[in-house]
């Protein structure tokens, strides 16, 4: 009986620590594999998880039709075309704004918000643009099955179509929310000497300060202290590398949840998106006279 009692506990130890073992050789090979991805990458990755995609609530309803807003085609780097929408400035100016959508995709809330930026600031040609090339989710399963499908390379292609298409003299500024803050700051670094403001709402920010040292204007981030993957740990990382790097980060945080600023999302936070919009348009328009 004895015997049986060591055996029995025995096979019980020995299934544990092969269980452990492989639980940290599947927590090792994530890390790695997330530490050779790039940001935005990471930041797809996310898609994976049930409670990310969860945590993103449905938007409701929400309907803008423009008035003035026409749809552009413009041709990418690898040999594809792309399509955005644009709102022309009243006067020949090259003072260009390239906008980047939320998880959600071109909708109609970006839509609006661009043109309320095109409004506001003034003095400057909006390009709305669609790394999800023509795809728009409703739900937050299709949401995270369209964030996953971006490839990187055809992401970079369309951000470097938009800025041939404004031309080698344009003053290059971005925007962009969730899964398009991280690819504001991508397209920032795109656009090189062009560059001359970046805005980041709750995106992933760059985790190399070598490439952060590439960037030629300073950044804007709005962030939220309740969010659970842009969270203040990883804030407090890009604030860090920031300084890393020589560069200047105008960090603003809000006691408010991720997608605080969108109106048609739950986690829609008033209070906090009118302060963000004000730092942002003043931000704006002092880089883009």
């Amino acid at each position: 009986m004895k015997k049986l009692i060591l055996l029995f506990s025995f096979t019980l130890m020995a299934a544990y620590v092969f269980a452990q073992s492989n639980t940290a050789k599947t927590t090792m090979s994530s890390m790695a594999c997330c530490a050779k991805s790039s940001a935005t990458q990471q930041f797809a990755m996310l898609a994976s998880s049930k409670k990310f995609v969860m945590s993103h609530g449905t938007p409701k309803a929400f309907h803008f039709q423009s008035a003035i807003a026409k749809s552009i085609t413009y041709k990418t780097p690898d040999g594809k075309e792309s399509t955005a929408l644009e709102w022309k400035a009243k006067r020949p100016t090259n003072n260009y704004l390239l906008v980047i959508h939320e998880y959600w995709g071109l909708n109609d809330w970006i839509k609006k918000i661009s043109e309320q930026l095109y409004d506001d600031i003034g003095d400057v040609n909006v390009i709305a643009l669609d790394l999800y090339d023509g795809k728009v989710a409703t739900t937050q399963q299709d949401a995270g099955k369209y964030m996953q499908a971006v490839k990187e390379d055809r992401a970079q292609a369309i951000i470097k179509g938009a800025i041939e298409y404004a031309g080698p003299k344009a003053h290059i500024a971005t925007i962009g929310w969730c899964f398009g803050g991280g690819w504001s700051l991508q397209a920032s670094l795109l656009a090189g000497k062009q560059d001359v403001a970046c805005v980041m709402y709750y995106g992933m920010p760059e985790k190399s300060v070598d490439r952060l040292k590439m960037l030629n204007a300073d950044v804007l981030g709005n962030f939220a202290n309740k969010d659970q993957w842009i969270n203040t740990k990883v804030v407090a990382q890009f604030e860090t590398d920031m300084k890393a790097a020589g560069k200047k980060l105008y960090l603003h945080q809000y006691d408010a949840d991720h997608a605080f600023a969108n109106p048609s999302s739950p986690n829609s936070n008033n209070e906090a998106a009118k302060q963000a919009y004000g730092y942002t348009l003043e931000y704006l328009k002092a880089r883009l006279k």
